[in-house]
């Protein structure tokens, strides 16, 4: 009878140990989020971008539609901040939104582009990197340097399949965001769907009408597969 009590007890301790460590595990994984300081495109661009989402549905019905969870946007920048600090990047990014009045700005979007996943691709269309959007970046980038993580998990994105749909590339391109998509290598662009790369090419080389339209707000997203903004955490205010 003590020989089992001791069993009895070894294995409580063996398994209260393995659920801390289970729940420490999910705590520090839960303690990132994978965040899009992104600005809302006006109707014009909204437009063509459900248009041009349409047609790639058509063509490759397994990527996603543009929808209320997967929000057109442009995204300015992305980032693995700490859960804890989340209000204080609202703040930050709203403080500096509120000083450059991005809706006044006319912008010019002149090309479809895609980013090569064999044997598909994730495309978009392209805007023109004016001096207006660089400083904003730039300025959005100091503000919520202080609360940002190093790196993250698929924890730390906003998933449906608990994380299965998160791909290792999108995690390694948040992680290095300010080293491959910020400055002069900044590409910003409005995401409009998924098709197969030999679909893409044939759709980039077809002429395009380039076309102006304005941001009319900025939201912070929760990112998801593909680096989709599927969850809206906050929506900042911008004045005229």
């Amino acid at each position: 009878m003590l020989k089992c009590a001791k069993v009895i007890t070894a294995f409580g301790i063996a398994l209260a140990s393995l659920l801390g460590n289970s729940e420490s595990s999910r705590a520090e994984q839960s303690a990132v989020t994978a965040i899009d300081i992104a600005l809302e495109p006006d109707a014009t661009m909204m437009q063509h971008a459900r248009a041009a989402n349409a047609r790639l549905l058509k063509a490759f019905p397994e990527g996603f539609a543009l929808d209320a969870s997967h929000h057109p946007h442009i995204t300015m920048l992305q980032q693995f901040v700490r859960t804890e600090d989340l209000d204080q990047v609202y703040a930050a990014a709203a403080k500096v939104l509120a000083r450059e009045k991005p809706t006044s700005w006319k912008l010019t979007a002149f090309k479809y582009y895609y980013i090569p996943d064999p044997p598909n691709g994730v495309a978009g269309i392209v805007v023109e990197p004016t001096a207006d959007l660089l400083r904003l970046q730039q300025k959005l980038l100091d503000a919520v340097g202080p609360f940002t993580a190093k790196t993250g998990t698929a924890a730390a994105f906003m998933s449906t399949e608990e994380g299965r749909d998160i791909q290792q590339s999108l995690i390694e391109y948040v992680t290095n965001f300010v080293l491959i998509a910020s400055g002069n290598k900044f590409n910003p662009h409005v995401t409009i769907g998924i098709g197969t790369e030999a679909y893409l090419k044939e759709m980039l080389a077809e002429p395009f009408e380039a076309f102006a339209f304005s941001p009319t707000g900025a939201s912070v997203y929760q990112l998801g597969t593909f680096g989709t903004a599927r969850k809206e955490l906050k929506a900042l205010v911008l004045k005229p």
